[in-house]
């Protein structure tokens, strides 16, 4: 299939799926013409990219889950063990976007919103 159809069945961009296969983690195979054609195992790995992706996962380590994906004989612990790193980064961005909106939250506090030209939070982004 085309990269049109690849890309509707996949929900990736044509232009994800091009840098995709320039970084090498799929390889279509090229008709005749040298159009890209995708198997639905192309579109299988796409899938798969599009859902990594979508949970956080880097693109060095969908490189290492697309190995363990075509690994038969792939540990299971070693999935296992990659997803809960990324839970650790999540509950740490979690933890980040909480301190974030209470220093927010305690800006908009000091602030009148009025009319007045006087602004705490403008006082406080300009300290050093």
């Amino acid at each position: 299939m085309n990269i049109g159809e690849a890309s509707r069945r996949s929900d990736l961009a044509a232009k994800t799926i091009r840098y995709y296969e320039d970084i090498n983690l799929i390889r279509p195979v090229r008709a005749e013409n040298g159009y890209r054609d995708y198997s639905e195992r192309d579109i299988q790995r796409l899938q798969f990219l599009q859902r990594a992706r979508s949970l956080g996962f880097s693109i060095d380590e969908c490189r290492s889950l697309l190995s363990l994906y075509d690994d038969d004989e792939r540990d299971s612990a070693s999935v296992k063990s990659m997803t809960l790193e990324k839970i650790c980064e999540v509950d740490e961005k979690i933890r980040s976007l909480q301190g974030l909106r209470a220093t927010l939250s305690e800006l908009a506090d000091t602030c009148h919103g009025d009319g007045r030209p006087e602004c705490p939070i403008i006082d406080q982004l300009a300290r050093p």
